[in-house]
């Protein structure tokens, strides 16, 4: 006799697309069997049990969190405070910041000095594809300057500047005012940013982080958290779909750090 075939266990893929904001139950049905869903790389067919806490789910070619219990908090980090979960100095830190529960790690870090954007989560695959430098996601900083950047200052940092650790890719740099410059890069080496105006003559006075990928809000107060909003989570995966990679942590563990302190 043949054995008998085994039954996937685990909760209906479109109950939880559905869970995870894709839209309505019928919404979700309909991206399956549009062949638009797939499971562990295999195209997905209606009716498909899934484990939320093992399988990898994409939709279009986007990986989607579909954990339970994942929160997103987007906190505006003002100076002073420390992209940590704890301390040795016993500065305040960004997780002291938000909810003590369930436990968040931030995305990347900024430094001390550094205020702005900066994500907390407890979905670490996410994070891991947000912090990466192979996935390219973007991050936009404001940065006071001493001087006013010469069109040769601003061509080195487009260009790409030497550092002591390589050549930085090329970057976005404008000017906003005479001493305000516009950067957008997406590696994540130790204080680069700094580093990069040091470069090219002009070290930062101040530095705010305005965007990361898609993500920006200019309503958040220095100190001030929100919780991201299903769409905003939907956007930031989209953004972290770039590179491919073996080396993806759990769901409870923190990225390493591959985007560092700017």
């Amino acid at each position: 006799m043949d054995p008998e075939p085994v039954l996937h266990e685990g909760e209906r893929l479109q109950k939880v697309l559905a869970r995870a904001g894709l839209g309505s139950r019928r919404v979700c049905e309909n991206l399956i069997d549009d062949g638009l869903v797939t499971v562990n790389g295999e195209v997905a067919e209606l009716g498909r049990r899934v484990d939320v806490e093992n399988d990898r789910i994409e939709v279009e070619g986007t990986q989607i969190s579909v954990r339970a219990g994942l929160v997103y908090y987007l906190l505006n980090k003002p100076a002073g405070v420390v992209s940590t979960a704890a301390d040795t100095h016993g500065r305040p830190t960004v997780v002291e910041m938000v909810p003590d529960e369930p436990r968040v790690f931030p995305v990347g870090r900024l430094d001390a000095d550094t205020e702005g954007l900066l994500i907390l989560t407890n979905d670490g695959d996410l994070t891991h594809r947000l912090t990466h430098p192979s996935f390219g996601v973007d991050k936009e900083y404001l940065a006071e300057v001493a001087g006013q950047p010469s069109r040769g200052a601003l061509r080195q940092l487009r260009e790409g500047v030497e550092l002591d650790d390589g050549t930085t890719a090329p970057a976005q740099a404008s000017m906003l005012q005479p001493n305000l410059l516009r950067l957008v890069i997406h590696e994540g080496r130790n204080r680069q940013v700094r580093r990069m105006c040091d470069a090219v003559g002009h070290p930062v006075r101040r530095l705010v982080r305005s965007r990361i990928g898609p993500l920006s809000d200019s309503k958040l107060k220095p100190g001030e958290w929100r919780v991201l909003e299903l769409g905003e989570v939907r956007a930031l995966e989209r953004a972290a779909t770039g590179g491919v990679i073996d080396d993806t942590p759990t769901a409870s563990e923190p990225a390493g750090d591959a985007d560092r302190p700017q």
